[in-house]
């Protein structure tokens, strides 16, 4: 980093992002005020940042021009929107929160709808796509290659089998008089927690890969700050 060659405002954004980097470290001597200092001014640019993109990408293109330009049936359409937003917004009150209850109550249905299709459409159906066909034997090549296909489809169906019978909770009185699962769906459960546990230890190293990813990233922001400092051209 030359600091030569920086105009004011990228060496002030400089300053700042060390200082900010600062304050998260440390963190490392434990939890104080500059590090909570730290989230909260990054708590706070990130929501500024989804309002503003939400007024610039929404409530502006969608909102405000139909109603200021756009046609009769636009505006009445306009309607709807804009009974639900007075609804919300009452939720502030706590003597009108009640009336924001059916607002709510449709932007909770709408997300769920919204996470189920996309669980569905997006992961369910392609994943049961993708191992299905692995058993279609239209795949042409070697037969060692046509063997380790066939090997992987059966570890991901039976993975994703026992997956769900692990969260099958059913159980039925036994002959000994104890209510608890049979031993065929507790077995078949434990291989899907064996399934479960290595998913999990998949996600847990790539958002520690992630981690490590903007840890490094941040120690080479320091050095690159500190260097030219201290081993000047």
């Amino acid at each position: 980093m030359n600091f030569a060659q920086l105009s004011s405002l990228d060496l002030a954004g400089a300053l700042v992002g060390f200082l900010l980097t600062l304050m998260l470290f440390s963190y490392i001597l434990g939890d104080n005020p500059l590090f909570r200092i730290a989230i909260h001014i990054f708590i706070g640019v990130a929501a500024g940042y989804a309002l503003v993109l939400a007024v610039y990408n929404v409530i502006w293109p969608q909102l405000i021009l139909p109603l200021v330009s756009g046609t009769r049936d636009q505006r009445l359409l306009l309607m709807v929107p804009l009974l639900l937003s007075a609804l919300l917004i009452m939720k502030v009150s706590p003597r009108l929160a009640s009336w924001g209850n059916a607002a709510t109550a449709f932007l909770v249905g709408a997300g769920a709808a919204t996470v189920i299709s996309g669980a569905l459409l997006g992961t369910l159906f392609p994943q049961a796509l993708t191992t299905m066909s692995l058993f279609d034997g239209t795949r042409s090549g070697p037969v060692e290659s046509g063997l380790i296909v066939l090997l992987e489809g059966v570890i991901i169906l039976a993975g994703t089998l026992t997956t769900l019978v692990y969260f099958q909770f059913e159980a039925r009185p036994q002959p000994d008089g104890i209510t608890r699962r049979a031993a065929f769906v507790e077995g078949v459960s434990r291989a899907g927690g064996i399934f479960i546990a290595a998913a999990l230890g998949a996600v847990f190293a790539g958002v520690f890969t992630a981690a490590l990813s903007a840890l490094v990233e941040r120690v080479q922001f320091i050095v690159s700050f500190f260097g030219p400092m201290i081993f000047p051209q």
